[in-house]
């Protein structure tokens, strides 16, 4: 059991806490201060010991990047999640998915390989553990609004007004 360091980036919306392990691989990401709210999200195969940093090197560079504008600082970043076969395919996707062109959970279905799987593919999106990093924020309604968001619908709507999508549909 490997530990895991975890550090808190500041950002306009609130500190990102992440979790990583010693390879550098992302396991878990959210808005969130209470590093005890990200350790449920990760699979009992990946936890460790938790150790607190300052930073976590090049995965908060390219966070802080990220923030100053570089939005696609983020897609060379490891991450590691645990899932089957059509979830590991849903977050390589998600991945996928440029800043500013978000997409509605039925493209998504259809760009992960099973276009009738809207459910499964929303199910990808809130099992995902490493939010901003596996931008399961960039998936909307068919209409265009917000859907859901694990860390609230405010940070979603500021993530896609970040990135070049502005929406007023956010309700």
């Amino acid at each position: 059991m490997s530990v895991l360091d975890w550090a808190a980036v500041p950002t306009p919306v609130g500190p990102l806490t992440l979790l990583a392990d010693d390879d550098g691989a992302v396991r878990a990401a959210g808005f969130t201060a209470d590093v005890g709210q990200l350790l449920p999200l990760v699979h009992p195969s990946l936890r460790g010991p938790l150790r607190e940093r300052v930073d976590l090197g090049a995965t908060t560079t390219a966070i802080e990047s990220y923030l100053a504008g570089e939005v696609a600082a983020l897609d060379d970043l490891p991450v590691r999640q645990h899932g089957g076969e059509f979830l590991h395919a849903a977050w390589s996707v998600l991945r996928e998915v440029k800043p500013g062109e978000p997409v509605s959970y039925r493209d998504f279905a259809t760009l992960a390989g099973r276009p009738p799987a809207v459910r499964a593919a929303a199910s990808a999106c809130a099992r995902n553990a490493v939010a901003l990093i596996v931008p399961c924020h960039r998936v909307l309604r068919s209409d265009g609004s917000l859907g859901g968001y694990r860390w609230g619908l405010s940070i979603k709507k500021w993530l896609l007004k970040h990135e070049g999508q502005v929406t007023d549909r956010g309700r």
